[in-house]
């Protein structure tokens, strides 16, 4: 590992010693971690990169005031979605490793939840305008709807897989977390009136990725992007390694897929 994994690594087991420390660790059931996933929208159109960020509504019990990547969990409409294009085979093939029931249809449905998320959490619907009625969508209800009617297919192709998480064991709430990024230029419409005092994310920031850890971050939030800024480094490539944390023996370890 380079000097910026080994920090990584270190920040995340920093995490796991303040877990372990909590008195009441053990007295929490140990839950089955649940497929999510979460989009990074990178803006490179100027001389300084930028990532957008979320601010999480301070009356919510996880991460709250937290500054995230959009993201949740995998719903069962996402294996259903029409999309523009399948995704890379490289982000495919890497989506399926370490999983007990690898397949495509699991890997495209992580794929797509990071894209209705974005969508359901900021407005922003990453895809293609296709000209023609009648493409197939989700529940009235759910953002796949929204993509419908604005008649947007998503786009698998666009996406770039940055890393994957799992959430340490006996948390309320526990999480198998595949990150993707995308470039702004994906962004096929904007809905407005998502973001609001009331809303998951109260507020949106396109922040200098240099600038970045000035914001109040998740630990594994600023691994990421530190992990993106690596990735953007050498090329931003589809078939570099992507790094996966989880914890073993009580403490966490970076692996690659």
């Amino acid at each position: 590992m380079n000097h910026d994994n080994v920090q990584a690594l270190a920040r995340m087991n920093s995490l796991a010693k303040e877990i372990l420390a909590d008195p009441g660790y053990l007295k929490l059931p140990n839950l089955r971690p649940r497929d999510a996933a979460a989009l990074i929208l990178i803006d490179r159109s100027g001389p300084i990169t930028k990532v957008l960020f979320g601010r999480r509504h301070h009356g919510h019990k996880f991460m709250p005031g937290k500054f995230v990547f959009p993201g949740g969990r995998v719903e069962p409409a996402d294996r259903r979605m029409e999309t523009a294009r399948s995704l890379d085979r490289h982000v495919e093939r890497q989506l399926m490793r370490d999983v007990g029931a690898p397949s495509s249809a699991r890997a495209r449905a992580l794929a797509l939840a990071a894209i209705r998320e974005t969508c359901e959490e900021t407005g922003l619907l990453l895809g293609s305008v296709v000209p023609a009625p009648g493409m197939g969508g989700g529940p009235p209800e759910s953002a796949w709807a929204t993509f419908a009617a604005a008649r947007v297919l998503p786009d698998l192709g666009a996406l770039h897989f940055v890393a994957r998480a799992i959430t340490p064991p006996r948390r309320t709430r526990r999480f198998d977390t595949r990150f993707f990024a995308a470039d702004a230029s994906a962004i096929a419409h904007r809905i407005d009136g998502v973001i609001g005092p009331d809303t998951e994310l109260v507020e949106l920031v396109w922040m200098p990725i240099g600038d970045a850890r000035s914001l109040d971050l998740a630990a594994i939030t600023g691994v990421v992007l530190q992990e993106l800024e690596a990735r953007i480094a050498a090329g931003l490539a589809r078939d570099l390694p992507v790094p996966f944390y989880r914890m073993r023996h009580r403490r966490f370890v970076r692996e690659l897929l």
